[in-house]
């Protein structure tokens, strides 16, 4: 399991809900975990990893949650633009608007219901993986020129890295 970067589909295709939660979606939430500490991240979404599947698990102010099927349930009106960066698209950030409050509501690894609150990073994390879940990238929020010019800037990276 690897962390998958842009331009692979997973990251651009819907994911599937978890009908049960098995040995096997257990398993795969532990090598979630793992990638997104070694990559030194807050958050990492299932199809980050290649595996269609609503599942997210951030890593945020202490605050260590596993969620799968994930809905926002409530978020506040006001908003903020904060720059953002992705696991999956290596070395380039960009300002991205959110709300600065959320609730989501899911299962945990047990299956039972569980709800997660929060606001500043931890409401943009929710509202970041919630977005992987959906298909959507950091950069879909950003203008067509901001959004071109970062790409540029991911390319030119790796090409030096090659």
């Amino acid at each position: 399991m690897s962390i998958r970067t842009y331009g692979d589909e997973v990251l651009r295709r819907p994911a599937m809900e978890v009908d049960a939660i098995d040995r096997r979606v257990k398993d795969e939430c532990t090598k979630m975990v793992e990638e997104m500490l070694r990559a030194n991240g807050v958050g990492i979404a299932a199809p980050q990893v290649g595996i269609s599947k609503r599942i997210f698990i951030l890593d945020v102010d202490e605050r260590f949650q596993v969620l799968i099927n994930p809905e926002i349930v409530e978020v506040s009106e006001d908003a903020e633009e904060i720059d953002e960066a992705c696991l999956s698209l290596p070395g380039i950030s960009g300002p991205v608007v959110r709300k600065k409050w959320v609730r989501v509501r899911g299962l945990d690894l047990d299956g039972r219901p569980v709800e997660v609150e929060g606001e500043g990073l931890l409401a943009r994390a929710i509202q970041h993986e919630m977005d992987h879940l959906d298909g959507i990238l950091f950069i879909d929020h950003l203008s067509p020129a901001r959004r071109s010019s970062l790409l540029k800037e991911l390319r030119r990276q790796e090409r030096a890295e090659a």
